[in-house]
């Protein structure tokens, strides 16, 4: 009676569709380009979105009393206000709160 091996190419090959099948679902999850990256870069998009959004708020409102003071567009009371601030000085009919 003659005892035969098993075939081990299989084998080898299954482990090896094994292996490789790991590691490629590991890249997905983890890796550089994975998920989990994904979801990170995501998040940091909406922060740096809403940054930008109140960055850009805060510019219109300096283009607006930039253009209210300037030559062309001359806002008196924003004009009063300022000088009284950079002045320090006050109306008699006024109540300064500090």
């Amino acid at each position: 009676m003659k005892r035969s091996r098993p075939d081990i190419g299989p084998l080898f090959y299954f482990a090896t569709a094994i292996v490789l099948g790991s590691y490629f679902t590991f890249a997905a999850v983890q890796g550089d380009f994975g998920l989990f990256n994904r979801i990170q870069i995501d998040a940091e998009i909406k922060t740096l979105t809403a940054q930008r959004d109140r960055k850009q708020a805060t510019l219109a409102q300096l283009e607006n009393r930039t253009r209210r003071l300037s030559d062309d567009f001359l806002d008196l009371d924003l004009l009063d206000e300022r000088a009284r601030d950079i002045l320090g000085m006050a109306r008699s009919d006024e109540i300064l709160l500090r």
